[in-house]
This record gives structure tokens, C-alpha cells and sequence, in this order.
């Protein structure tokens, strides 16, 4: 490995004037890294008067100022130009790494063989107790978990010093600069969420790889900064995010025979959220030419089909319907037949702040195909390394997630677009994460 002449520290704050005062102390007591090094703050479009508190307190740590919030992806890309290290490590503004933290993650880069482009260090809950990151894995669709996220140490899988993983986590890692902006750096148009998980993917299509040093930890206020964003404008970018890192890194070949399970599995998702979570939402799963809309019934059901059925087919369409919208079509129907000329049916109505979000993602899709067909392009340009060696490595994983993709995942007709040369690890997420405490 190439000698280290500098590192830089590069911390991303908004808003989170809180956060630094704790990390930045922690920073001021770490040990001797053996190598020069900085630290460097972007604030990132805060409010709360970070800079001016910065240059009061902290006046040996760089500042770079933007006036409006950039989002984790382009404020990275922009705190890398600024900074003069050789590598950068990544640290969230919510943590406090120990005090070997950074001498951990400089001597496993040093250490470590020529294509490795960054190490990836080891991230613990605020009380030291549980594990927030130590391994990744990614879903076959480009969503990704942390695996045994807030397991007790004691019950977790933490990787051995050296181990490959698929990426590190954006929030602890120290990356070579120049690995980092050949790859292209973090994908501006994610604003944040999975852009490390993409960053990992393209990197190791272009030849490089990422590894493992449990010595490098931080304790993390887990969500602590992306509250602020709020939980369903973060469902937005997940399900953006997830679809974009499918897209543009599945090899040619590949990728157009992942395509129909992922559109799939998006599609399905939303519809599930549709039906189930707003008014009058039972309506869209309902086929209008199944007899009880456009009087396509035989008069005579009992000639047509068992008795049986047709009791099971309208207990499952009411079942569809919900207990209010039952009643109230109970009540229009009593209605209908007093007064006919009573109003038709209420149409499903939009409430719920999930699904807008899901059909927020897909009109964001559809308005920048041309982009990411660009930025496929470029990922697909710069690749040394077939995706059949990376899943060989690091298998996909199918992991039920949203309410309806238990039933939709068991499906033979959803098994028959999973093409057979795709390892797949299947499992609950009570598998991979801890689901309660």
C-alpha cells in the first residue's frame, strides 16, 4: 500500500451544533495517527449558528460554508474537494469515535493490499452496548440493511479484521481521495441514504475493494441528524435511492433479467400501500368485470360455479373493502334502494404520507430517466469486474420488509422472474436485525 502523507477528517453538520461540541472533543483526544492530519466542517446550510460557533471555539478546524443544505451526497462530494489528505475519512457529526478510532483506520488502509480503496470501521449504539454497523448487505432490489443492527455485542457478527465487505458505511470510513472521486464519487442525485451502498458496488466493478477494521469504532446517536428529515420524506429517498443503485450497477445481461422482479416488487409495494392505507383504497383491488360491478354474474350463480365459491369470492371482496368501507357501501347500497337516485361511491382518496412517498419516487423515476441512463453509462464504462464475481462473494438478499411482500415473495409467479443464476440468501428481517430493544 502507497505511504499516507495526510489524512483529513471530513464532517457533514446540519443543524447538529449539539453533535459537533461532543465529537469534535472526542477528536481533540485521539491518539498519534503516525501521519499528518485535519479536520475539515461543512456547514451544511444550518440555522442554528455553527459556523460562528465553529470559529469561536474550534478555530483549528476548517470550515467550508454552504448557505443552503446540500444533502449528505453533494456536501461530501464538495468537503472532498476541499480537503488536502491523501485519504478522507467520513465521520458523522453524531458520533464519538475513540480515542485509537482514526490511528485504526490510517494502519488498516496502510496495511491493507493495493486495491483496497477504503476501510470501513465499526459503529456501536451510544451506550457502546449494541452494534449499529459492522457488515452490510444488499436486497436484490438495491434497498440494503445492516446486519445485526442493535444486537448486543455479545450476539453480534462483527467482521475480523481485514474482511471484504460489499460497502462501508458512509458514516465511519476512510477512503483513498483519489479512489473516491474516480469512482465518481457519491451520486449527487440521492441527497442521502444507500449512496455508500452504491459508492461500494462501483467501486468493486471498477476493480477495487473495501475492508473491515473492528478497532476504528464510534459510538452513533442512530437517526439522530436524519429525524430532522422526517420518516416518510426518508421513505422517498429509500425507495428512490434503492431502485437508482439497481439500475445503474447490474451488468448488462443481468440487469435485464433482474428488471421484471424488481419493477415487480416496487410496483406491488405501492399497490399494497394504496389499497390498505387509504380511504376507500379497497376499490383498487377490485376487478370490474368479476360480476358484482358490470353485471357479468350469471343470474343464476348457483349454475355457474359451487355455492361455495361464490361465498368464498364475496367474503374475500369484503374482506378487500376494510370494516368502514364495508359499511358504508352496506349504508349506499340500503341507500340506493330507498332513493335511487343516491350518489355514486366516494373514489379512493390519497391520505397517507407512506404512499405518497412511494409515488413520489416513481415521478422522480420518470422525470430523470435520461439522467440515470447517463450515469448507468458511466458506472457500466468504468467496470473491470463481472457482477457474477461480486454476488459470488456477497449474495443478494430477499428479505420480506413491507406488509405484502411475505405473499408476494412466495408467489411462483413472482419466483419464476428471479432469474436462477442470482445467489439469493433468504430470510426474515428479524434475521438480520434486531426487531425490538
Amino acid at each position: 500500500m502507497e505511504n499516507l502523507h495526510k489524512v483529513s477528517v471530513a464532517i457533514l453538520s446540519w443543524n447538529g451544533k449539539h453533535h459537533l461540541e461532543i465529537c469534535l472533543e472526542a477528536l481533540e483526544r485521539q491518539r498519534d495517527p503516525g501521519v499528518a492530519w485535519e479536520v475539515v466542517v461543512l456547514d451544511n446550510g444550518s440555522k442554528d449558528g455553527t459556523a460562528a460557533w465553529l470559529a469561536e471555539r474550534h478555530p483549528r478546524v476548517r470550515l467550508v460554508e454552504s448557505p443552503v443544505n446540500l444533502g449528505f451526497c453533494a456536501g461530501t462530494n464538495r468537503l472532498m474537494e476541499a480537503c488536502d489528505g491523501d485519504a478522507v475519512a467520513l465521520l458523522n457529526n453524531d458520533t464519538k469515535p475513540e480515542e485509537g478510532w482514526l490511528a485504526a483506520l490510517v494502519d488498516g488502509l496502510r496495511g491493507a493490499p493495493e486495491d483496497v480503496a477504503a476501510v470501513s470501521g465499526c459503529i456501536v449504539d451510544w451506550s457502546g452496548e449494541r452494534l449499529d454497523f459492522g457488515r452490510g448487505v444488499m436486497a436484490f432490489d438495491g434497498h440494503a440493511f445492516q446486519l445485526d443492527f442493535r444486537r448486543p455485542l455479545g450476539r453480534a457478527q462483527i467482521p475480523e479484521h481485514g474482511t471484504e465487505l460489499p460497502f462501508a458505511c458512509g458514516g465511519n470510513l476512510l477512503i483513498r481521495k483519489r479512489s473516491f472521486v474516480a469512482a465518481g464519487g457519491f451520486d449527487e442525485s440521492y441527497f442521502a441514504y444507500l449512496e455508500d451502498v452504491d459508492l461500494g458496488w462501483r467501486l468493486w466493478s471498477g476493480g477495487e475493494r473495501v475492508t473491515f477494521v473492528p478497532d476504528a469504532v464510534v459510538r452513533h446517536r442512530s437517526s439522530a441528524t436524519s429525524d430532522l428529515l422526517g420518516l416518510y420524506n426518508r421513505g422517498f429517498l429509500f425507495e428512490r435511492n434503492a431502485f437508482l443503485t439497481a439500475y445503474k450497477n447490474y451488468e448488462d445481461g443481468l440487469w435485464q433479467k433482474m428488471l421484471p422482479a424488481v419493477l415487480l416488487t416496487v410496483t406491488a409495494r405501492t399497490q399494497h400501500l394504496m389499497e390498505t392505507r387509504n380511504p376507500g383504497g379497497g376499490l383498487l383491488a377490485i376487478d370490474p368485470y368479476a360480476g358484482h360491478i358490470a353485471d357479468t354474474a350469471p343470474r343464476n350463480a348457483s349454475a355457474a360455479a359451487p355455492a361455495g365459491q361464490i361465498h368464498a369470492t364475496r367474503l374475500e371482496r369484503w374482506r378487500r373493502y376494510g370494516k368502514r368501507e364495508l359499511l358504508g357501501r352496506a349504508f349506499l347500497k340500503l341507500a340506493k334502494t330507498i332513493w335511487p337516485q343516491a350518489p355514486a361511491l366516494t373514489p379512493p382518496c390519497l391520505t397517507d404520507e407512506q404512499t405518497v412517498a412511494h409515488l413520489r419516487a416513481h415521478a422522480f423515476i420518470l422525470r430523470h430517466l435520461e439522467q440515470a441512463a447517463e450515469a448507468r453509462q458511466a458506472v457500466q464504462t468504468r467496470r473491470r469486474r463481472p457482477d457474477a464475481d461480486y454476488f459470488a462473494r456477497f449474495p443478494a438478499y430477499l428479505v420480506p420488509t413491507y406488509p405484502g411482500d411475505q405473499s408476494l415473495f412466495q408467489d411462483p409467479g413472482f419466483r419464476a422472474w428471479l432469474p436462477p443464476e442470482l445467489p439469493l440468501i433468504e430470510c426474515s428481517l428479524g434475521e438480520i436485525l434486531q426487531m425490538d430493544g
